[in-house]
């Protein structure tokens, strides 16, 4: 199962944004030569006859493409904010969901997403 492999991969740093039935994380990961990278998986628990499972996507990003995954990340959203969404009111998405407010100040590796992504 890849959830209990590392593959010579130690993870950094990891956050996670809970999503309705989705959850985002997003990993900070080295290599063996250490090198740094991302990864962001989205993960929708499936619920099944026997039980659940979970259904998982996983993108990697490399450093030489975080600024123009940025960059075109913030365009994206930023177009549907202003061209196609203007009269909605984003910041009251802001609180919503004050349980993993509460959640991230008592874990530490757990925290909402800002709305601009900054990486320097």
């Amino acid at each position: 199962m890849e959830d209990n492999k590392t593959n010579g991969r130690d993870e950094i740093f990891s956050t996670k944004v809970k999503a309705g039935k989705r959850t985002y994380f997003f990993d900070v990961k080295s290599t063996r030569s250490n090198d740094y990278y991302l990864t962001i998986t989205e993960s929708k628990k499936r619920f099944k006859e026997d039980g659940f499972t979970y259904e998982k996507h996983k993108i990697f990003l490399y450093k030489e493409d975080f600024n123009k995954f940025i960059e075109a990340l913030n365009n994206t959203v930023n177009h549907v904010k202003t061209e196609l969404m203007p009269n909605v009111d984003f910041s009251q998405f802001d609180n919503h969901d004050r349980e993993e407010e509460i959640a991230s100040a008592e874990n530490p590796r757990t925290s909402d997403m800002d709305t601009e992504l900054k990486w320097d």
